[in-house]
């Protein structure tokens, strides 16, 4: 082989090694954050990238209104929406 045929294979290599462990992976996360984002519903308990908890009252188009208190409702992104807890268990837990 050439020295031309060499350097060709390497960067081949180096383009898989880089697709498997960087742009793969992020695009399963990117996948598995709109799946959960699409099974959202009211009563679910959630919390944000910026680290607020709090229950789903109302889905829209792109947005979520979420009770983070009593008598506090406040409108935030589907996409800030970083991990659902599931039904709400009590309310003396908030």
């Amino acid at each position: 082989m050439n020295s031309q045929t060499i350097s060709l294979l390497y960067i081949v290599a180096l383009f898989a090694i880089l697709y498997f462990l960087m742009i793969r992976p992020q695009q399963q996360r990117q996948k598995k954050h709109q799946a959960m984002i699409k099974s959202l519903k009211p009563d679910d308990r959630v919390t944000t990238v910026g680290g607020i908890f709090g229950t789903i009252v109302k889905l829209k188009e792109d947005s979520i209104i979420l009770r983070i208190a009593d008598n506090v409702r406040i409108e935030v992104l589907k996409n800030a929406i970083s991990q659902v807890a599931g039904k709400e268990e009590g309310a003396g837990k908030e």
